[in-house]
């Protein structure tokens, strides 16, 4: 062999080896590129939340509370500092699912939960309990999991081929399913249980929104490949595309509020959280035919199951104040109950949660969404 030959070669076997070869060496750079993205929309996401409780901290300490009806934190540039960080954290997000698969975009943004907790813990002194720390070191290995064992995805030429692969008999069906099933929701099962069900407006949010992550995954390739000089806005699909994405939006952020404020956060946001992965995983296998073996499947959802674990552990555990001393006495003496876990220096729930852990405080339906 000649020296290219055999570098030509070499580099065959070894992308051959990582699974890489499907798309050509312009694959890892987008893939590389897709899940930066994913991260930086979390790091931007997960800090916005804490600068903006800063921000209607600081207005509420001289005017009146964002809680109360106020809206004196319009005039404090550390709000809006949080407002333009959120917004550059959407952004990324939106970015993202141009360079990535949904399967592994979507589950990333968990790492959203664990910039928040961290940043709240050293910016805003919010005590990150041992339980926390363990929450956030199972996102991190489950997120590690699902990044390493990434899916090859097809490449997109034109927003056309997204529009085709949408029309495909699979995924027609998975979206008339998704139809039905919201519309029994929103005007059956709503009215009659919404209040007292989590999981009615739950799954209105995690259908819609699994509809407007295909959505965004078509914009999103339809804008990078006009950057391209591959100009796709002279296809009305493109904007057919903005207009499911805009009225998939607006229903899901409708009933994720209304869960909000009559669910406890704690619970919400992780069964949310799955839920929502769930249907947006569902929807990208079927629609995009990502082709994986059992080994992949598999090892994927470990990582996702420990994700899920990490996000519940971090959420329903918040507001116990577990430190190793506390949990050590909780361990000697053999029995764990509110009272015991007062006596060795933790937190029990407020207000009797521990008995109505899904009912919402009168606090949370006070603050802002």
């Amino acid at each position: 062999f000649t020296p290219q030959l055999s570098e030509a070669v070499i580099w065959r076997v070894s992308v051959n080896t990582y699974g890489l070869q499907s798309s050509g060496m312009d694959y890892v750079p987008d893939q590389v590129k897709g899940i930066t993205l994913a991260v930086s929309s979390s790091l931007f996401i997960g800090a916005s939340f804490i600068i903006k409780k800063k921000g209607l901290r600081i207005a509420g300490s001289s005017g009146m509370r964002a809680g109360a009806g106020g809206y004196s934190y319009l005039k404090e540039p550390m709000w809006w500092t949080g407002m333009v960080t959120m917004i550059l954290g959407e952004a990324a997000n939106f970015a993202a699912y141009a360079f990535a698969p949904a399967i592994v975009v979507t589950p990333l943004g968990a790492l959203s939960i664990i910039v928040s907790a961290i940043l709240a813990h050293i910016i805003l002194k919010e005590k990150l309990n041992l339980f926390g720390m363990l929450g956030c070191l199972l996102c991190i290995t489950g997120s590690i999991t699902i990044v390493l064992h990434a899916p090859e995805e097809r490449q997109i030429t034109s927003v056309l081929e997204v529009w085709r692969l949408a029309l495909q008999p699979g995924f027609l069906m998975y979206l008339l399913f998704a139809i039905a099933v919201t519309l029994f929701l929103m005007f059956y099962v709503a009215p009659k249980y919404g209040t007292s069900h989590i999981f009615v407006y739950i799954g209105i949010c995690s259908l819609v929104g699994s509809l407007s992550v295909m959505s965004c995954k078509a914009l999103g390739i339809a804008i990078k490949l006009s950057f391209e000089n591959e100009n796709q806005f002279v296809y009305p699909e493109t904007y057919y595309c903005m207009l499911i994405v805009v009225l998939c939006v607006v229903t899901q952020m409708n009933y994720l509020n209304k869960a909000l404020d009559i669910f406890n956060t704690a619970i919400v946001s992780p069964i949310y959280y799955v839920m929502f992965t769930i249907a947006t995983i569902v929807a990208s296998l079927i629609m995009f035919q990502d082709v994986q073996s059992w080994n992949q499947i598999s090892t994927e959802l470990c990582g996702f199951v420990t994700v899920v674990g990490g996000t519940f552990l971090l959420h329903t555990t918040k507001d116990m104040d577990m430190t190793m001393q506390s949990l050590s006495a909780l361990t000697r003496s053999g029995v764990v109950t509110p009272k015991s876990i007062a006596n060795a220096g933790g937190n029990p729930r407020r207000n009797g949660e521990d008995m109505q852990l899904m009912r919402a405080f009168p606090e949370e339906r006070d603050t802002e969404i």
